[in-house]
């Protein structure tokens, strides 16, 4: 694969989608509202991440959860990563089954793992995934999925690493999580808050790791992204997933996916 490359694989397995890349970009912070389980293939990259900013080198493991807030910088020129984004359902399901009672508020607990056999079942599970199999090969993700996600639970999360926001902040996180695609200003937010416009905007900040308004953003995007693997024409979902138009749809979309919406919806196809 070529430096500055993103490609997207078309899954074999429901509730998995798969991407390669090899770039030197720099991404903003954003979310996914995915689990994401990847290696780092060459080079290497520092990124914020629910644990603090952390670094991952060629054969580490990286680790996201639904709406962790992160970002990610090259060491060097560029790095070269493979990840698997999966359902929160779907994890929620091979948790219950590996017996981690709770399963519907568990997290992958390390953002970073350094375990060769690890990686190793990580990347036979992604062959397995980018190729399409009969009940053969169904069996065998089905192993190599409980297998690898087990290995990323291994290290339990401290129950203080796990801090609330304030109750101010998550009224003002649910109003915008009802309904991302209404059109709020921070006067809203702060009045649904009890809070002044800049104490809103500073404790939002702070329990999230982004503005109210980067926040909005992020849902309008997963919104948006779940109505074109739905089928949506681009335009129509856009329109009510709340952008202005497509192309800031788009513009958002690559910022966080690294891939355009056509592209993503031409592999869900």
């Amino acid at each position: 694969m070529k430096p500055g490359q993103f490609r997207m694989f078309r899954s074999s397995v429901t509730g998995i989608e798969a991407v390669a890349a090899e770039t030197g970009h720099s991404f903003p912070r954003h979310t996914h509202d995915q689990f994401g389980i990847g290696v780092i293939e060459r080079g290497a990259q520092i990124s914020l991440s629910g644990r603090g900013v952390v670094r991952a080198e060629a054969g580490d493991i990286i680790t996201l959860n639904p709406n962790e807030v992160h970002d990610g910088m090259p060491v060097g020129e560029s790095r070269a990563w493979s990840m698997l984004y999966f359902d929160p359902r779907l994890i929620a399901d091979l948790l219950d089954d590996i017996g981690l009672g709770d399963a519907s508020g568990s997290e992958f607990p390390s953002p970073v793992i350094r375990n060769e056999q690890a990686a190793a079942r990580f990347r036979t599970l992604f062959s397995t995934v980018i190729v399409q199999g009969g009940s053969e090969a169904a069996l065998r993700h089905d192993v190599l999925l409980l297998s690898v996600v087990a290995d990323v639970m291994r290290e339990q999360r401290p129950a203080d690493d796990c801090i609330a926001a304030p109750a101010a902040i998550t009224r003002a996180r649910d109003l915008i999580d009802d309904d991302p695609a209404a059109p709020l200003t921070l006067a809203d937010l702060a009045e649904v808050s009890g809070l002044s416009r800049f104490q809103l905007l500073r404790g939002f900040a702070k329990a999230t790791g982004l503005t109210p308004h980067a926040y909005l953003l992020q849902r309008r995007i997963h919104g948006a992204r779940r109505l074109i693997a739905g089928g949506m024409p681009l335009a129509e979902a856009a329109f009510a997933s709340g952008f202005a138009d497509q192309s800031h749809m788009t513009r958002i979309f690559v910022r966080n996916f690294g891939v355009s919406p056509r592209t993503y919806a031409d592999t869900m196809r």
